[in-house]
Parts: C-alpha cells; structure tokens; sequence
C-alpha cells in the first residue's frame, strides 16, 4: 500500500491518498473504508450525445466522482473493492446527490475522507507502513540447502525464511546404471555439480542431505575440486538419513536449530505438544476461538486458505481472530501453501493455537 498523502491526525477529521498495490491491500482497504466516509476517485462514464441528424451516439468520459459510501463489496478474484454511494459534487455528466459505484483496485489511487480517523484507521495505515518497510529491508538469502535423494534421482531445495524453493532435480542417466544399479560416483558427481552451481555457499548456515554416502563422497570431492566452503565446514553439511520429504527433513531437531524461519520451529513446537498431550495446544476454528476469548493464545498458526479466504465472512472471521491475538500481545504466523509446514497444519484443520498455560478440558465444553 501506497500512502501518497496524508492529511489527519487522530480522532479529527482528514484526508488520506492511498493507492493499493497488491491484491492484499484491496482487503486492507475493504477493512478501512467504512460507510460514511468519503472516496473520490477517476473514473469513465458511457454518455450518450444527440446530434443534429437525431442520430444518438456515445462515447466515454473520463470524470471525477466523490461517493459517500453506503456500502462495500470485495471482490477476491478480480482483486477489487466495490463502493456503491452518493455523489457529493454535480458536475457536466453526473447531478449531485445520485447514486453510483467506484471499483478501487491496484494501482488505482484515491482520496479518502474521514469525519474521524479513529485508533483503527490510524493503526491500520501505521501497520501496513510498517509492514511496506520490512519488505523492502527484507532479503530472500537462504538458510540451508538440502539435497533429497530418491531412487535414481535427486532433488535440491532452498530453505529461506517462509519460502522454500525447489531448485532442480537430478536423474541418474541410464547408461550410469549397471545391472539396475546406479553407479554412485557418476551420480553424485552430478549431483554435486548442479549443487555448486545452484548454491552460493557464503551465505549458507548449512547443507542438509539424506544420503550419508553422498556426504562422504562430498567432503572427499570437495578437496580435489577446491570446494573451500564444504572442507572448511564439514560439521554443518548435516545427513538425516530417514528424510524422503522436505518436510520430515525440515521437523528433524538438528535442522530446526539451523533454520530462522520462526514458522517452522513454531509449528515442531506445536506438533510435539500435540502429540504429548500438554493441554497447552489446540486445534479447530472453535477450540482456537474459545482459548481466544480466555486471552490464552500465545502463538496463532493459521493457513493461507483460511485467512485469505473466498468467502468474505470466513476471511473477515479469521482477520479478526489475527488482530485480537496481536492485540492480546500474542503472535500469528500465516502459512502460505508453499510452505514446507502448510500441508501438517492443514491436517489440523488449518487453525491452531500455542497456548499460554494449559486448557485440558477446552475440548469438552459445550
């Protein structure tokens, strides 16, 4: 979101030149703009012109309108937000006091005008500022390069905060292969060459694989290649033998250490609580909500479908339940659906709470 302007101050009237720049912000401003606020905005018109042959034509115009909203409608799939209101100012094609709609969407600016800006409003520009500078002090260096291995292929990832990327799949050639077996050496070389080539060790924290005999066979080709990094780091090129997935490589406890991403050590903590039985987690929309109402939840996981949901009152549902968390000094993690841990949250129906102190009968209330 782009604040291009503003003219306010808390709890007094003011203006605001906003202009969305991704789908998101289109939300943000559905959550913003309220009835009775003012919205002006560029708009066309079709008008109709008589001639003198009393032949009619048309064309559009481009014009002005300033609408106060009677009411609002977002619209997910076309990422817009439609106000319907009266117009304020009459001018050549449009009588003041009728009643139109605007479609904001991105890269579309307006001015929005408030008879009062209240703490909502105001915290919610603040957030997204907020959220605009992080993003562009944010950098997408990876933490960990894992290579899983398959029968007669290999697949190699990178492991950035919230965002995993696959990078490239080796397959074993067919003429590598003797008696149905893959000679080794020929695909681990391979194998190691699309590593180096992919991966800027200077900025690794460590290199995860699933194949002790690769790790052998790295360290030792490493020397002769001049793989400085590899030789001069051998105890962080880590094996997990039993990992045929990136997310049971991910869940394994000598890799969390090695990952910043606070999603994924905050979903292990969940899962092993869970599994325990502490009554200090919960799952399910109306478990979650419950512990909401007790000021119990200490760290919210939720899936992307959820909190960006299709259907507007499901979304609006679970924005509210983020906020009251934040504002309860608690902390919510979104789980976009390429997130490594997105699919086990999804299995606990996609909501899911870290408690603060145990709730063990939070289950069984009616």
């Amino acid at each position: 979101m782009k604040i291009l302007q503003k003219d306010f101050a808390l709890n007094q009237t003011g203006t605001a030149k906003l202009m969305a720049e991704e789908p998101d912000d289109v939300w943000v401003l559905y959550n913003l703009i309220l009835p009775g606020d003012v919205v002006s905005a560029d708009t066309t018109r079709k008008v109709h012109h008589d001639s003198s042959t009393k032949k009619n034509t048309a064309s559009r115009v481009k014009l002005t309108l300033h609408l106060k909203v009677t009411c609002r409608d977002f619209h997910k799939d076309s990422s817009t937000l439609r106000l319907q209101g009266r117009n304020l100012h009459h001018n050549q094609h449009v009588a003041a006091g009728s009643f139109h709609t605007l479609s904001l969407e991105p890269n579309k600016p307006f001015l929005l005008r408030k008879n009062l800006w209240q703490n909502d409003a105001v915290q919610t520009l603040n957030d997204t500022t907020r959220k605009e500078c992080s993003k562009s002090n944010s950098t997408s260096i990876p933490d960990l390069a894992v290579v899983l291995f398959h029968p007669h292929r290999a697949e190699i990832y990178l492991v950035a905060e919230g965002d995993n990327t696959h990078c490239t799949k080796v397959e074993a050639c067919p003429n590598s292969r003797k008696n149905g077996k893959v000679s080794s050496s020929v695909f681990f070389r391979r194998v190691l060459a699309a590593l180096v080539k992919r991966v800027d060790f200077k900025v690794l924290r460590g290199v995860v694989v699933t194949s002790e005999e690769f790790r052998a066979f790295a360290v030792s080709e490493a020397r002769k290649m001049g793989i400085r990094w590899i030789e001069d780091n051998k105890t962080s090129v880590a094996v997990v033998e039993d990992g045929d997935s990136l997310e049971k490589v991910l869940s394994d406890p000598a890799v969390t250490v090695l990952v910043k991403d606070s999603r994924v050590r905050a979903f292990r903590e969940l899962w092993e609580m869970v599994c325990n039985d502490s009554g200090r987690a919960c799952y399910g929309a109306e478990e979650v909500e419950r512990a909401k109402e007790m000021k119990a939840i200490e760290t919210l996981l939720i899936t992307d479908d959820l909190y960006r949901n299709e259907e507007v009152g499901t979304r609006q549902r679970y924005d509210d339940l983020v906020k009251s968390v934040k504002d309860g000094g608690g902390k919510a993690f979104v789980y976009s659906a390429m997130h490594v841990s997105a699919s086990q949250l999804s299995q606990l129906t996609g909501v899911a709470a870290i408690l603060r102190f145990p709730l063990p009968d939070l289950e069984v209330q009616d």
